[in-house]
Formats: structure tokens, sequence, C-alpha cells
């Protein structure tokens, strides 16, 4: 009995180290909060990715601190959309370890990428009106592209699917769970999709200025009708001659409501508005008071619906706000 005891001890004994020596998960960053939410559901059950950017800091005009530069300095792992919307990374990462494995979302293939659009009011649409199908963007890349890519969630499916596979070649003893996470989270994408056509249905063909130009992803998905915006960089204030013009044009293009943003206040913004003439909303592309995790990006999506619907299906009648009644169907 005793020899038997002292056998098994010892061959446990021998294991420890052979359990103990399996590689720990990479460590991963994310740079804003929308993108590190797909990747913490890629990862979920794995490790948690670390958020650069947090609370209500605008990416536009974000500057890192000592402990960010540490952080960014410890990263095995780096996904970043780019410096097309996040220039204060360019020179950190073009220094970075030669060791960090750096993703840069702007530039993985099939992505949906949508030319920039100037200030002010839009005369014309030139994107036509997209199908529900997945499909490869075969167009040719726009020479300024309008950097907020995770609004459309065709995009985020395939972020999703790249950040799967980078992790997967990366620790390839968790390739199986990272690609089951992604299947998982694709499948959530793709109904939570389904769920907000149906409520954007309601906005459709109702005119509305954004100040900041930041929803075009979500306006060609949803088929919205964004007639303009105040300013097209956040950092930089609309002049007089702007503000002028967007008045002259706000009656012509008979817009329902003007959205601000919580993370750039403005008080041009009320001079708009005006008295009782339109209805004005907030809206907010990258969630700034939604905890972070694998939850986040799809109630900053569902509140981005709704807070769309919820202005623009709302009119004045004299000094009272009403709902706007759907319309009747035809015979």
């Amino acid at each position: 009995m005793i020899l038997r005891f002292s056998f098994t001890l010892w061959m446990f004994i021998l294991a420890v180290p052979a359990l103990s020596s399996a590689a720990e998960p990479p460590k991963v960053m994310v740079s804003i909060a929308p993108t590190h939410s797909l990747v913490s559901g890629v990862m979920r059950g794995i490790a948690t990715p670390e958020l650069l950017i947090k609370g209500s800091i605008s990416p536009h005009n974000a500057h890192l601190k000592p402990s960010q530069m540490r952080s960014l300095s410890q990263a095995e792992v780096i996904f970043w959309l780019g410096e097309e919307a996040e220039g204060f990374l360019k020179h950190p990462l073009e220094n970075a370890s030669s060791s960090q494995h750096i993703v840069k979302i702007l530039d993985l293939p099939k992505l949906l990428l949508l030319p920039l659009r100037s200030g002010g009011i839009w005369e014309t649409h030139s994107h036509n009106a997209p199908d529900d199908q997945d499909h490869e963007h075969t167009a040719e890349r726009p020479e300024n592209i309008d950097s907020h890519i995770w609004l459309d969630p065709f995009n985020a499916k395939i972020i999703t699917q790249a950040v799967a596979d980078t992790l997967s070649e990366i620790d390839a003893e968790r390739a199986g769970q990272y690609q089951e996470n992604a299947t998982r989270l694709i499948y959530r994408l793709e109904n939570l999709h389904l769920e907000i056509g149906d409520v954007a249905v309601a906005a459709i063909n109702k005119p509305y200025i954004v100040f900041h130009d930041a929803y075009q992803y979500f306006e060609y998905r949803y088929h919205l009708k964004a007639a303009g915006s105040v300013t097209i960089d956040p950092d930089r204030k609309p002049g007089a001659k702007r503000l002028r013009a967007i008045q002259q044009k706000l009656q012509e293009t008979n817009a329902h409501c003007i959205f601000s943003e919580p993370q750039f206040p403005s008080s041009h913004l009320k001079i708009l508005i005006g008295e009782n003439q339109y209805y004005s909303g907030t809206l907010d592309p990258i969630g700034t008071d939604i905890s972070p995790g694998p939850d986040m990006y799809f109630i900053l999506m569902r509140r981005l619906v709704s807070d769309f619907v919820g202005c623009l299906c709302q009119i004045y009648v004299g000094d009272e706000i009403k709902e706007e009644e759907p319309a009747t169907a035809q015979e």
C-alpha cells in the first residue's frame, strides 16, 4: 500500500511541471472601446484584453500618458484602427518592438470602406443601397477613408474573424476556443443587424444634421438620410460662414433633427436649432459611458438606432413634441 501510494505521489509530482508549463495567453491591447468589445468576445473565457482609450476621451484628440505608453510597450498583440483615426498612435507604434504583433484594422481585406465626406450640407449621395448579403467589398480603396468602420455590423463580423485568426496563429494552443468564440459572436452580430434593421425602418427618408460626421457606415447599412454635418473635424470649430450656409440649407432639406455628441459639446448647435424650429438629439459613436466588455458593442449599436429613431420620429407642434404617426400603407 505504501509503495503504491509513493508511486502515485511521484507520478503526480512529475506531472506538475508539465501542467504549469502551458503558455499564458498573449497580452492584448485594443485602442478604442467598440473594437475592444469585439476582441473581448473572441477572447471570452481565455483572457481580458486591455483597453487603451477609456471613458469620454475621443480618439480624435487623445494623448498618451506615461502609464499608457508602458502598457502599450508591454502588450504582445495590439489592435488599432490606423493613423486615419488614431494619429496619436502612429509614432509610438512605429517604434514598437519587433516582437510585438500589430494589427491595423483599416488594412483588413473585405472591409466596406467609404470615402470621407466634407463638412456642410451634402448635396448628393453617391452610394448605392447595400444588400444584406456577405460579400467582399471590391471597390477601389478611397484616398481619404471614413474611419468609423465599426458602425456597420458587417464590418464588425470581418473584424471579429480577423481577430480570431490572428490570435489563433499567435496562440495556437487555444485556436479552437478563439474560433468557437468568433463563430458565436458573428451569429450574435447577424441577429443584431436584423434587429437594428427592423427598428431603423421607422427613420428612413427623414433628413437630419449631425455635429460630427461619424455615422456614414450606419446610415449606409440602414438607409438613413443624413443631410450634412456641422463640422468635419471635431477639434476645429465651424466658422460663421459655415454656420450661415447650414442655416440656409436646413429649411431646404426639411431636416427633422440636429444631433450633437457628448464628447464634443458645442454652443453652435444652439444657434442652428433656434426657437422651436428643430428637435435636437444626442448620438454617441463610441459609447463613452458604456462599460467595456463583450456586450459593449451590442449596447452601443442598439442605443444608436434608438437615439436616431427617437429623434426622427418626433415633430414640433407649437411648443410640444409629439410622436409622428406611422404612414398608412397605400392600397
